[in-house]
C-alpha cells in the first residue's frame, strides 16, 4: 500500500518553513491504518518482543495496536510530572532547549525485548531519549519501528546499530 497516499502535506506549520506530515488521514482510514500496523507487526515477530514502548503521544496511537495484535503490554514514555508513579528520566535536547522524558521504573524488566514504535522518526532525538530510558532499565531495544522519517533530519543517524523500520520516507 502506498502510505504516502493517506498523510497531509501541510505548509507552514506549526511554523512557517516546515511542511507538517498529518498522520490523521491513515488513522482515518481504517484499512490503510490496519495495513501500517500489521507491516509494523509483522517486522516485529522474528524479534521475540516482550514489550512495545512509545514515546506520548502519537507513539501511543501507533504502538498501542502493535501491543494488542502481539498480545503484549505497552509502557508509555511521557514529558515529566505526567506519570504518576517511581519514573526514572532523561534529559534530551531539543531545538530550541530541553525537556525531560519519563518511563516507569517497573514498566521494564532486565533483558525484555523491546520494540519502540512512534509516529515519525525527525531528528532522532525523542527515539535517542526513550533508548536511553529503555537501557536505564536493562531492556533491549530489538527494533525501532516508524510510519513516517525525514531523512533530511538524519534522525537515523542517532540510531546507528539498532534495526529500524519506516514505511515512509520525505
Amino acid at each position: 500500500m502506498d502510505y504516502k497516499e493517506h498523510i497531509a502535506i501541510v505548509e507552514d506549520w506549526p511554523k512557517k518553513g516546515i511542511k507538517f506530515k498529518d498522520i490523521t488521514p491513515l488513522m482515518d482510514n481504517g484499512k490503510a491504518f490496519k495495513s501500517a500496523v500489521d507491516e509494523i507487526v509483522e517486522y516485529s515477530k522474528d524479534k521475540e518482543i516482550d514489550i512495545i514502548v512509545g514515546p506520548e503521544a502519537r507513539g501511543f496511537i501507533v504502538g498501542c495496536p502493535v501491543s494488542y495484535a502481539l498480545e503484549i503490554g505497552f509502557a508509555p514514555v511521557r514529558k515529566e510530572g505526567k506519570l504518576p508513579r517511581e519514573t526514572i528520566k532523561v534529559d534530551y535536547g531539543l531545538e530550541y532547549g530541553k525537556d525531560v522524558l519519563t518511563l516507569h521504573k517497573d514498566a521494564i524488566k532486565p533483558g525484555q525485548r523491546v520494540l519502540i514504535v512512534d509516529d515519525l522518526l525527525a531528528t532522532g532525538g525523542t527515539i535517542e531519549a526513550t533508548i536511553n530510558l529503555v537501557e536505564q532499565l536493562g531492556g533491549v531495544v530489538a527494533g525501532c519501528a516508524f510510519l513516517v522519517e525525514l531523512t533530511y533530519l538524519d534522525g537515523r543517524d542517532k540510531l546507528d546499530g539498532y534495526d529500524v523500520l519506516t514505511l515512509m520516507q520525505y
